[in-house]
């Protein structure tokens, strides 16, 4: 039971115990920490910056998503789409995603890493170890848009 509890602790990233004196989070002067959520907040709107990233999360998601749009005042979720794994000084970051159809996938991966990697180091201090991204989808134009004409016509 005790070596489980090991195992799990150190499975995380960079869970070292003893503060480094070149991390900007972790000095004699104190600890800060960075729950879960910034970053993946912060992952989720620098990957939608990106053009040809469609959409973030698999189809339950988006569907789910699309329904709480429609209520009004609610909004997308900006971690959507986004799972992370935070330790004292490193993040990994997963991303699912829809791509855009005509995008060259292995461009837009190369630009939405470089973005992620950028934004959550120079907002949090830590150091981003990987971003994984799986391109769940392709978004073709008109594939799952509504005819919004017999939908206006039908109350005048």
């Amino acid at each position: 039971m005790t070596n489980t509890a090991t195992t799990a602790t150190t499975a995380k990233p960079n869970s070292n115990s003893a503060p480094a004196e070149n991390s900007a989070l972790v000095s004699t002067q104190g600890v800060t920490t960075i729950a879960d959520t910034v970053v993946q907040k912060v992952a989720g709107l620098a990957t939608r910056e990106i053009t040809g990233v469609h959409a973030l999360g698999g189809g339950a998601v988006r569907a789910f998503n699309a329904l709480r749009e429609r209520i009004p005042g609610a909004t997308a979720s900006a971690g959507q789409g986004v799972s992370v794994e935070v330790g004292e000084r490193q993040a990994a970051v997963d991303l699912q995603i829809v791509v855009e159809y005509g995008v060259a996938i292995a461009d837009l991966a190369k630009s939405i890493r470089r973005n992620v990697i950028g934004a959550v180091e120079q907002m949090t201090g830590l150091e981003v170890v990987e971003v994984n991204i799986n391109v769940s989808d392709v978004y073709i134009p008109g594939d799952d848009d509504t005819d919004e004409s017999t939908e206006s016509t039908r109350v005048q």
